[in-house]
């Protein structure tokens, strides 16, 4: 008698071709997902690392906090790259598709971005010098170009810059053709007073002068040297023009402009308060 091979039903050979489908698409799912939970896991513990190392850096060495910052934003960007990398790799590895592959096509796509993406690439190349020549740090107040504001972010890519009125302004690094610093070194608080022609220049630079000795008393501390009168800056037939010059500390000399405004405007009301007292 001849045996003949079992065989299962059509059917039941569906069912199980599917369950075998499913058990290995879970499987793959939950591999994924627990890859993603690692990712999060390592990317919040490097934030950590870099965050206290660059605090540590900022009480031992003798690094500005601008510079700290523009540091500790730059490094958090690469280990994000790197980490989320690794993490499409490694998800590509669970898929089936070797690293080979991949890394075989990243050299095309840099290929590709080399030909057809020059702004990117002028875009690094010009944050690098950004960065190694320290033009700029976080917290710096810049101009470039027409946009002035406070450094929030300086990346190989793109700078960030947020305006006085809250604007922020994403500027690709390759458009910094020229750039202003305001924040280095100390800074001039500049004021000039218009007066008529017909007044004598002598008693204004007495009573201005008294008003910048208020001003220098009471901006103590964001004042390095002045104000003082440096006299006449201009004049033609109908006005005459004072100038009054301080040397402040970075950031504060259009707060000390605007309390020299002020001051002097107090001053020469009082005088002419006095002047029409004397009269009567």
């Amino acid at each position: 008698m001849k045996l003949h091979e079992f065989t299962l039903p059509n059917d039941v050979q569906d069912i199980s071709y599917w369950n075998d489908l499913f058990i290995k698409g879970g499987m793959i799912f939950l591999k994924i997902l627990i890859i993603y939970f690692i990712y999060l896991i390592v990317r919040s513990l490097s934030r950590r690392i870099i965050k206290t190392s660059f605090s540590r850096i900022r009480t031992r060495e003798k690094v500005s906090p601008g510079r700290s910052k523009t540091l500790e934003s730059l490094s958090g960007n690469v280990i994000s790259y790197i980490l989320v990398f690794v993490l499409l790799v490694t998800i590509f590895q669970v898929l089936g598709i070797p690293a080979t592959s991949i890394l075989a096509g990243a050299g095309v796509v840099g290929l590709a971005v080399g030909f057809g993406a020059q702004g990117l690439v002028s875009d690094v190349v010009t944050g690098f010098f950004l960065l190694l020549e320290r033009q700029l740090d976080v917290g710096d107040y810049v101009t470039i170009g027409t946009f002035s504001g406070v450094v929030e972010q300086l990346g190989l890519k793109t700078t960030i810059i947020r305006g006085m009125d809250g604007t922020l302004h994403y500027l690709p690094n390759r458009q910094i053709t020229s750039l202003s610093n305001h924040s280095r070194g100390n800074m001039s608080a500049l004021v000039d007073i218009s007066f008529p022609a017909d007044k004598e220049v002598e008693p204004l630079i007495k009573l201005l002068q008294e008003a910048c000795s208020r001003v220098a008393e009471a901006q103590s501390q964001n004042i390095i040297e002045g104000p003082s009168v440096l006299g006449v800056q201009s004049f033609d037939s109908s006005n005459v023009v004072i100038r009054i010059l301080a040397k402040t500390i970075n950031g504060e000399q259009a707060d000390v402009e605007r309390s020299l405004r002020k001051t002097i405007k107090a001053q020469l009301e009082e005088q002419k308060r006095l002047e029409s007292s004397a009269e009567a």
